[in-house]
Parts: C-alpha cells; sequence; structure tokens
C-alpha cells in the first residue's frame, strides 16, 4: 500500500485512505472481540449494535473498492473490475459448496462473516493471474 502511495493516481491514493479509515475500526473492534469485551451482550439485542458495527467498515471497504474502479481510468476500472468479479464467484462457489456440506455431508459450520475474508483471500490469490483487462 505504500507503493501505492508514492507512485499511485489520486484514486489510489484516496482507497488507500478509505482502506485504513474503514479498517482501522474494524480490526479494533475485532480484537476486543477475541479478547471478551463484548462477551456480556453476546444473545442480546445489544449484539446487533456490536454486528452493526462490525458490518459497517465492511461494507465501507467494499465501497472503497469500487470507488477506485469508478475514479481509476479505463484499463485499472476493467482489471479491478474483472479481478473483483473473479474472487466474487470463487467466494460464491466455495460458500455453496461448503453450505451444502454442512447441508448434506455434515461438515462444521462456518460463521458467514468468513465469507468477506474469503473474498480478499481469493482476489489475492487470483489478482496475480489476472494482468489483462480483456475478456
Amino acid at each position: 500500500m505504500i507503493g501505492l502511495w508514492r507512485n499511485g493516481t489520486p484514486a489510489h491514493r484516496r482507497y488507500v485512505l478509505r482502506t485504513w479509515a474503514f479498517m482501522v475500526p474494524y480490526v479494533a473492534i475485532c480484537v476486543a472481540m477475541i479478547f471478551g469485551v463484548f462477551d456480556e451482550i453476546e444473545g442480546r439485542p445489544a449484539a446487533w449494535i456490536l454486528a452493526a458495527a462490525l458490518s459497517a467498515p465492511v461494507i465501507g471497504q467494499l465501497w472503497a473498492t469500487l470507488g477506485l474502479m469508478r475514479d481509476s481510468d479505463e484499463f485499472v476500472r476493467a482489471l479491478t473490475a474483472k479481478q473483483f468479479v473473479v474472487a466474487a464467484c470463487l467466494t460464491f462457489a466455495a460458500a455453496v459448496f461448503w453450505g451444502f456440506g454442512e447441508t448434506l455431508a455434515g461438515a462444521p459450520h462456518i460463521p458467514a462473516w468468513l465469507i468477506y475474508p474469503l473474498f480478499w483471500f481469493f482476489w489475492g490469490v487470483s489478482a496475480p493471474f489476472i494482468q489483462s483487462s480483456r475478456p
């Protein structure tokens, strides 16, 4: 990300700022959750506020990525969109496969919120192989 800051376009710089702005609170809340700060509200109506607080930065990060696509030149827009679609398709495929595994084969339950990090995992794994904006 530092390279994007120094050598990047204004769109990339905005993306880096937005990513940091959304992910710092997300990580802070997750770390607090891991250390049990919110244990007493689990299963209570107040837990919905925590769920919203954790979901908001995720939604913001997706907005930042879409903003990068919107504000970039045609090549970066097409390349980023292609990477986004491939990562989303791989994520959907994995989620559906595991969901059927849970339903039919007794696979252990995996929380749905793990779909978001799985998406970024698939983005990171697939992006190096997607270097052309051609279909």
